[in-house]
């Protein structure tokens, strides 16, 4: 009797068959399957996906999708839709930024596609019997890109380490690994960092950030204070910038919070500003200048005017365009702006002239907003172009021996003969304005002079690295100023200049001076950079490049530098490195990437610690004592513009994108209709008034060569 087949805790199958010897019949074959419908269910997903893989892998491997090499970042492809395209979908991360066909008109963006990838990617090779497959050798990392991804290990390190130690907190003191809340205690080094998280390809780390975003209510308690410039620049400027990069609408929602936060500091009775204000009750306070600084009223617009755009709120346009109009209806006496102003009248309190930290940024933002609304603006551009003139009739200085280059302050007509290093931004923009302007707006001769100007500041404030012992260069300095001139005992001769109407009018008495001074020695000719320029090009430009604008080599011996520093530290900032990366953009002359190089192995030797990156006291010192700080502006700034100085693609392109004054890209877009009716916006009106003003001047000198 066979045993019942026994179910449960038993091991054996409840199918179990016993055969017994010479009962079973021969085995037959039975196919494992049976033919039927059921098979092409069952296996058809698997050859849809083989397929995909297949296209994906093999057929469109020359192109891929938006993927770089080893060490050419991350390429984006998000373009934001808010931003203005070339051609529908065009990411703004090229290797060479597209431009229309010859005779297309316009941008021609909207009408032709963008031309093939250039990544190499690879292709299959068939043989002549078809059985060998092989891929086209990946170009090796250049060594720019791998001083790119050098960067990158800077970054992770000092974020990493605020992350660790600081996280929610504002900034990292990075020698003990301790946290400070210097900057509303809203954690500012993460929203400086997220797009330059995004740029480097950190894209985990970018989301873990997101989180902290989603959360913030930007909350302040009722006796505390938003500083309203530094907010708009570092939080604002982040996020807005960090979702252009990357469309995540968490990052717009929180803009649009802290925009609306931020706009009762505009409520004052000239529209000036105000230097702080409550987040939740829009109480505001004046700072510790009692009256405003220049750059804190006139560097909001950037932040502003992009996000009116994309979320369509007027009273984000309204309310920071109302400074700017503001500012074409002071009358200035020599084309300067003043460093303070009156809140409730909205009129200048000073004499004091610069380019440093009390107006640094404002003269910055009136090319970069009008770049940024798609040239949309000429009153932001004829403020430009006629304070680039003022600036260099005014403020730029040679020394006598070594002939640096150097723009100053003025405290009413006398020049002080310092230094900034903040100021050392302003070769990047004068390189940004050769770069971005046509020549109808920016002629031949002032366009040469502005980049002479470029060239030869830039270079003074790398000799103020070059020169010391860190290679790290001071935050402030004072130049070897000018032996006074030598007056003569009567003045020039009246000269008179024919006019178009064949009457005459008298010289004005400073030109008069310039061009007699132009004609004399250097002992008498001054230390005024122009004076020297206008007699070097009626000497008929002997080298081909005027006094100032020439390579320096390094000084060593103190005594020798024609510069001493008046503060000896070194914060970490980012104004020289900017300069370097528009510069070698501008100019492609490899020795800025160089010295940006030099820079950063500085950095790394003298400024690195166990938890990120601190400041220095003493430039001429070795080794260095540190000071407990990493300002946020080292993430989003310093580290950044070095990346993008070394990696070899164009990865943030300026016919795209335009940075604010913390270095956040924002993308260039075009007022739609509806905006340019509601804004008073005309497109067609660009005075190349400005432009022409200093060279028409210079050329009715009656010793022009």
């Amino acid at each position: 009797m066979l045993p019942t087949p026994t179910t449960g805790s038993s091991r054996r199958s409840p199918n179990l068959v016993i055969s017994i010897p010479g009962t079973r019949q021969p085995a037959t074959f039975r196919p494992h399957f049976k033919p039927s419908g059921k098979l092409l269910f069952r296996y058809l997903p698997w050859v849809v996906g083989c397929t995909i893989l297949l296209w994906l892998f093999i057929l469109r491997a020359d192109n891929p999708p938006f993927g770089g090499g080893p060490g050419e970042g991350y390429r984006v492809p998000h373009y934001h839709p808010h931003s203005r395209p070339g051609p529908p979908g065009f990411p703004p991360f090229t290797r060479q930024a597209w431009r229309p066909p010859p005779g297309a008109g316009g941008d021609g963006g909207h009408e032709h596609p963008p031309p093939e990838d250039d990544h190499p990617g690879f292709k299959w090779k068939w043989g002549s019997g078809g059985a060998s497959n092989k891929a086209k050798p990946q170009p090796q990392v250049g060594i720019w890109d791998t001083r790119a991804e050098k960067v990158k290990e800077a970054f992770v390190h000092a974020f990493e380490g605020y992350k660790r130690h600081a996280g929610g907190y504002d900034e990292l003191l990075p020698i003990v690994g301790g946290k400070v809340n210097n900057f509303n205690g809203w954690g500012v080094t993460l929203y400086d960092a997220l797009d330059t998280m995004w740029i480097m390809g950190l894209h985990d780390m970018f989301r873990d950030a997101l989180e902290t975003v989603a959360k913030a209510d930007f909350y302040l308690k009722p006796d505390d204070y938003a500083p309203f410039f530094e907010t708009t620049i570092r939080y604002l400027g982040g996020l807005l910038s960090a979702y252009a990069l990357s469309g995540e609408p968490v990052l717009l929602t929180r803009a649009d919070d802290l925009g609306r936060m931020l706009l009762p500091a505009f409520d004052s009775p000239s529209g000036f500003p105000m230097f702080a204000v409550n987040t939740k009750t829009g109480q505001t306070r004046k700072g510790w200048a009692g009256d405003a600084l220049w750059a804190e009223g006139l560097s909001n617009q950037m932040e502003y005017k992009y996000l009116a755009h994309i979320t369509g709120r007027e009273e984000y346009y309204n309310k920071t365009d109302r400074v700017m109009q503001r500012m074409t209806q002071i009358s200035l006496t020599n084309g300067l702006f003043p460093t303070r102003w009156d809140t409730a009248s909205g009129t200048p309190t000073n004499q004091h002239y610069s380019v440093g930290a009390f107006a640094d940024s404002a003269y910055e933002y009136m090319l970069k907003q009008w770049l940024l609304t798609g040239r949309s603006e000429p009153h932001a551009l004829e403020l430009y172009l006629n304070s680039t003139n003022a600036i260099i009739e005014h403020l730029l200085h040679l020394t006598p021996k070594r002939k640096l280059l150097y723009v100053t302050d003025l405290l009413s007509e006398s020049p002080t003969h310092r230094l900034e290093h903040l100021s050392c931004f302003l070769p990047g923009l004068f390189a940004l304005g050769v770069q971005t302007l046509p020549e109808d707006i920016l002629p031949a001769k002032t366009r040469d002079r502005h980049l002479w100007a470029a060239q030869g500041l830039a270079e003074t404030c790398w000799i103020t690295y070059a020169d010391t012992k860190t290679g790290l260069g001071p935050d402030e300095v004072t130049m070897e100023a000018w032996p006074p001139k030598k007056r003569p005992s009567a003045p020039p001769p009246t000269t008179t200049t024919p006019t178009a109407d064949s009457t005459t009018t008298e010289m004005t008495p400073h030109l008069k001076d310039r061009a007699f001074w132009s004609s004399q020695s250097d002992e008498d000719i001054g230390g005024r950079w122009l004076d020297h320029v206008e007699r070097w090009e009626r000497e008929g430009r002997p080298g081909k490049v005027p006094p100032g604008a020439k390579t320096v080599p390094k000084e060593t011996d103190p005594q020798k530098r024609e510069w001493k520093s008046l503060k000896d530290s070194y914060l970490l900032r980012p104004e020289t490195i900017e300069s370097f990366y528009i510069l070698w953009k501008t100019t492609g002359e490899v020795k800025w990437r160089e010295r940006g190089w030099s820079v950063f192995e500085a950095i790394e030797r003298h400024a690195k610690t166990k938890y990120g990156y601190a400041s220095i006291n003493n430039v001429d010192q070795v080794p260095p004592q540190w000071k407990d700080e990493m300002p946020s502006y080292f993430l989003a700034e310093t580290l950044k513009y070095l990346y993008l100085l070394f990696i070899d693609d164009d990865i943030i392109s300026s016919e795209y994108w335009v940075f604010n004054t913390e270095a956040h890209p924002l993308p260039i877009f075009d007022w739609t209709p509806w905006e340019k009716q509601a804004y008073g916006l005309n497109t067609t009106a660009t005075s190349t008034t400005a432009a022409t003003s200093t060279t028409t001047s210079n050329d009715e000198s009656p010793n022009k060569s």
